[in-house]
């Protein structure tokens, strides 16, 4: 063990595991865990700490003595510098293990309840190629990476449209190709930033805020249909067309061609008017049977192959037999309450967001389903002992909830009412397993599938069933 200023480097370390958020763990000489943000789990290696806490270092793998057998060769020629894969250097089989293992250890530390035995891991069939929605940002002064900075190369292009470096809001790293998305996401991307770039059009400077081009978003459905929608810093009328009809010039296949001028500070178009530029505002997704109507603002699941089984798990395990009552809270875009609506009495979803309500109702009426009703707002206050009176108490209730979980006003009037069964379904067991704590004296766990939605990285879903005790 040598010191140097503040940090400590331990030698010939083996990585044991991986942790939460993508990091892999190893055990320190005086006792601690430390989470690293470069190593497998099996390697043998050099550790630099770069932090240290009351409980644990963070660090930095600096020499690898011994590859670990889980590792394989990084796909992507921006492993490493760009944040979005984090796992793409350990084998999909050992991605799977370590996110059943997480799952398992939250819902039993964190929830400290009495578990059936979990079902394995659902894997992604595509494991790369997958997503359906990706978002990239210009910038005028791309990031540099080490090699770039130590070559002798000119470097006086600085223009990026990539993804942000990790932690840094105003660096972009320019990507050549990224394997989240499927073709023409590559083809049109770099198209884009070529054109803007032979014809001067201006990329954003985040930092100063002044340029042109600011973000470019692409979404594509499983039945072949495509979405592009640039974003748009100034108003500049000539500019902007002469882009948007080469962009359509050169790929016909777009279903959908916008555009917003958003000269705020933050880039979110939520608040921002979508104008509709060639094509239709929208484009469909497709899933037994029933159709979606996705906008610009819309959210649907971004892997479409694997939200179809997520959505047949909670089905399954909603146990329906056409005469129940379902609340589907933090329904989104109603996807899942549709999707079980023919197995079911009635469902009543509850969202937060207004545009996501409209768009389950549009949705609901071009899928010819009458058996379902949307409300927004938020869920502590619509959710409420009076909402129950009017629209009947459920006797099964489906909750999506954010990363953040359920709000404790939720989980209390669920056991107010106590419905037959609950299906949990969660992007975060650490948040879901405090739920279910506090679930647990009126609810036993009677099963658990973990799914894997994002290969590549270290994020899971998972499904649970609870019936009432």
């Amino acid at each position: 063990m040598r010191r140097k200023k503040q940090n400590i480097l331990f030698e010939n370390l083996e990585v044991t595991g991986a942790g939460a958020k993508g990091k892999s763990i190893a055990k320190a000489p005086d006792g601690k865990v430390i989470f690293i943000n470069n190593a497998v789990p099996g390697d043998i290696a050099d550790i630099r700490t770069t932090k240290k806490k009351r409980s644990f270092h963070e660090g930095t793998a600096v020499t690898i003595h011994e590859y670990s057998s889980k590792r394989v060769e990084p796909v992507c020629q921006h492993f490493g510098t760009c944040g979005g894969c984090k796992w793409q250097n350990m084998g999909y089989e050992h991605q799977l293990f370590y996110k059943q293992q997480e799952v398992e250890n939250n819902l039993r530390r964190i929830g400290k309840i009495e578990l059936p035995p979990v079902t394995p891991i659902l894997g992604s069939e595509d494991i790369y190629f997958y997503r359906n929605k990706m978002e990239f940002s210009f910038s005028d002064s791309r990031w540099l990476t080490l090699e770039e900075i130590k070559s002798d190369r000119d470097f006086s292009d600085k223009n990026a449209l990539g993804f942000h470096i990790p932690g840094m809001w105003d660096k972009i790293l320019d990507i050549q190709k990224c394997h989240l998305q499927a073709d023409p996401s590559n083809a049109i991307r770099n198209f884009v930033k070529d054109f803007a770039n032979k014809n001067e059009i201006s990329f954003f400077n985040t930092r100063d805020q002044y340029g042109l081009l600011r973000t470019l978003m692409i979404r594509t459905s499983s039945n072949g249909e495509l979405m592009v929608v640039v974003q748009f810093f100034e108003d500049d009328t000539v500019k902007r067309e002469l882009l948007l009809d080469n962009i359509a010039l050169n790929f016909p296949e777009i279903t959908s061609l916008q555009y917003v001028v958003n000269p705020k500070g933050n880039d979110t178009i939520y608040d921002q008017e979508v104008i509709c530029y060639k094509g239709r505002d929208h484009i469909f997704e497709e899933m037994e049977g029933l159709k979606f109507k996705i906008n610009a603002k819309s959210f649907y699941q971004t892997n479409s192959k694997q939200a179809y089984e997520l959505y047949k798990i909670t089905r399954d395990y909603a146990q329906l037999t056409g005469e129940e009552l379902v609340y589907d809270l933090y329904t989104g875009t109603g996807t899942i309450a549709q999707f079980v609506a023919k197995n079911a009495k009635k469902v009543v979803g509850i969202e937060a967001v207004p545009v996501a309500i409209e768009d389950a109702k549009e949705n609901a009426k071009r899928n010819n389903i009458e058996n379902t009703q949307f409300y927004a707002g938020d869920m502590r206050k619509v959710f409420t002992k009076e909402f129950i009176a009017e629209h009947g108490k459920p006797d099964v209730i489906i909750t999506d909830p954010p990363r953040d979980g359920m709000h404790k006003d939720v989980i209390d009037q669920i056991i107010g009412i106590l419905p037959q069964r609950i299906v949990y379904v969660s992007c975060n067991s650490a948040t879901q397993a405090r739920d279910l704590e506090l679930l647990d004296q009126h609810y036993k766990v009677t099963r658990v599938r973990p799914v894997d939605m994002f290969p590549q990285t270290f994020h899971v879903e998972n499904v649970v069933c609870l019936e009432k005790r």
